[in-house]
């Protein structure tokens, strides 16, 4: 399906993509948030929820964790930047009780290289509801509630994500809600979640004892043994079918539909939650489907292509989430480990958009808003005529946003410096010149100025090389004068005799004054 128009975009379909983005910021394979859904869907029939209940249930598992990446900059600090090593590090032990959370704690921070009292800073982490899990977690709730708002979610769904993780016992946050006071779908996602990444990594019987381990402390004792009693058929029946489209079929209350005139808004919030990750990228997609969309315009596209272009912009850097603050925000030149891990990011952006439908058309070009003509960019190296013109002006575009933006090694361009720079990666073939020119027109930059054509076709440097040697300048005169070499000298003296068809400096000379070449 083009993703011109709204017909037949599923609101779930649209979620469930969220979702994947979700995965990759706390550390999870991909689909973990869509099988903990069909987790949390099963026990909430094996409890006799009803639809509108289920339904809650089902929107507040796929999203629970979208608001993940907005404390990312805050864990620096707490965890060396490590946010997704330290997330995956959680995802099973979260959970339990202070003592058994507190070694992996310290254990993880000893790793990272974390200073100080890491045991004093951990059991402040976990005892204190001032502390920075209690930060944490009340950062995710708002996030969450706000964004799940903004894809046109109803009061019970953001309600419940504005609870995301009490618990039954009240020791949860961000009130400290206990037993039915929790909403029910916080309730199923709280143990679905935990059911998904046991099975994982302690096996099936392992899960069961950790589960039966929190029941009445984390979990409601009824949701526990609705999975001591199901748990294995329910855990056969998810392994054995393909999540994202089980996920799809199994959406309560029938198939709710994103109308069209929502759809930039739901998307606009999917930029707005890849952008949150770290502090200097607040605002880059949308700044770049501006220019995009903007740029597009310019250039003659189709209204449709417009559209297409300025999508994939607000999308291009959902796979940001997947890698960590502590290569982003980095001060100085990384590792080739870390450049690795951040030529993936528009890889997993292609990887997210290509579950869905709708989405699947934006992913080749919103992956590829890092390659470049000559083929020295990412992640693929396309090179020329791979990259069409849509993705020629998304490259500008988010090249020339970037370099608008502080960053923790640089700080933020003028437009003229920006300007500069992208007009010599034009000239260097790694952009596309008329795409860098009409992405500076719809950032406001001064167009440039035409080259003059001068007579027998050379150059600006080659007319300035000219004037002098007509004049009997010797090549180091020259080459002092311009501020180059002699032996670049030498290259243009060559080049202006190629192209005059003289080999003697007196002819040049002749040539120059017939022309009025002289004077500027």
């Amino acid at each position: 399906m083009r993703p011109g128009t709204g017909d037949g975009l599923r609101l779930a379909e649209l979620i469930a993509a969220l979702s994947l983005a979700t995965d990759l910021g706390m550390g999870q394979p991909m689909a973990h948030a869509l099988r903990t859904c069909l987790l949390a869907i099963a026990l909430g029939r094996v409890l006799g929820l009803s639809e509108r209940d289920l339904a809650t249930t089902y929107y507040t598992t796929l999203l629970r964790f979208v608001g993940c990446t907005s404390d990312s900059h805050e864990f620096l600090d707490f965890a060396a930047g490590d946010d997704v090593g330290l997330r995956q590090t959680l995802a099973g032990i979260a959970n339990g009780t202070p003592d058994e959370v507190a070694p992996h704690l310290v254990r993880f921070m000893t790793d990272a290289g974390v200073s100080g009292d890491i045991g004093a800073r951990v059991q402040h982490a976990l005892g204190s509801r001032d502390g920075v899990a209690a930060r944490s977690m009340t950062a995710h709730c708002e996030v969450a509630s706000m964004l799940a708002a903004r894809l046109g979610l109803g009061a019970p769904v953001c309600d419940a994500l504005r609870h995301a993780f009490e618990r039954w016992d009240g020791h949860g946050f961000p009130d400290g809600q206990a037993g039915e006071d929790v909403p029910a779908a916080v309730r199923l996602a709280l143990i679905a979640r935990d059911i998904e990444v046991l099975t994982r990594t302690h096996g099936f019987d392992g899960a069961r004892d950790i589960v039966r381990q929190r029941r009445g402390h984390a979990h409601d004792p009824r949701a526990v043994d609705a999975f001591l009693q199901h748990g294995a058929q329910m855990m056969a029946e998810i392994d054995g079918c393909a999540a994202w489209e089980e996920v799809l079929r199994r959406e309560p209350c029938g198939q709710a539909l994103v109308a069209a005139s929502r759809i930039d808004d739901a998307l606009t919030a999917f930029a707005d939650f890849a952008d949150v990750k770290v502090p200097f990228t607040l605002g880059h997609s949308r700044g770049v489907a501006r220019l995009s969309a903007s740029a597009a315009q310019r250039l003659g596209f189709s209204d449709d292509e417009v559209v297409h272009v300025r999508r994939a912009a607000l999308l291009h850097d959902l796979g940001r989430g997947g890698i960590s603050n502590a290569i982003w925000e980095r001060e100085g030149a990384l590792s080739l480990e870390q450049w690795e891990r951040v030529r993936l990011h528009p890889y997993y952006t292609e990887r997210i958009l290509a579950c869905c439908d709708f989405l699947r058309p934006l992913g080749p070009l919103a992956g590829a808003h890092h390659e470049r003509l000559d083929g020295s960019g990412y992640h693929r190296a396309s090179r020329g005529a791979a990259l069409d013109s849509a993705a020629r002006v998304l490259a500008a575009a988010d090249a020339c946003h970037a370099m608008l933006e502080p960053r923790p090694h640089r700080r933020a361009r003028t437009l003229d410096e920006a300007a500069s720079e992208l007009r010599r990666d034009a000239s260097a073939g790694k952009l596309d010149a008329e795409s860098v020119e009409a992405v500076l027109a719809a950032a406001g930059a001064e167009p440039q100025r035409a080259p003059r054509a001068w007579p027998g076709g050379l150059s600006d440097r080659e007319i300035e090389v000219l004037r002098l040697m007509a004049r009997g300048r010797s090549n180091r005169e020259m080459a002092s004068l311009l501020g180059i070499t002699p032996k670049t000298v030498g290259h243009h003296v060559q080049h202006i005799y190629d192209k005059l068809g003289f080999s003697t400096r007196a002819a040049a000379a002749v040539f120059a004054v017939e022309h009025g070449l002289l004077h500027s």
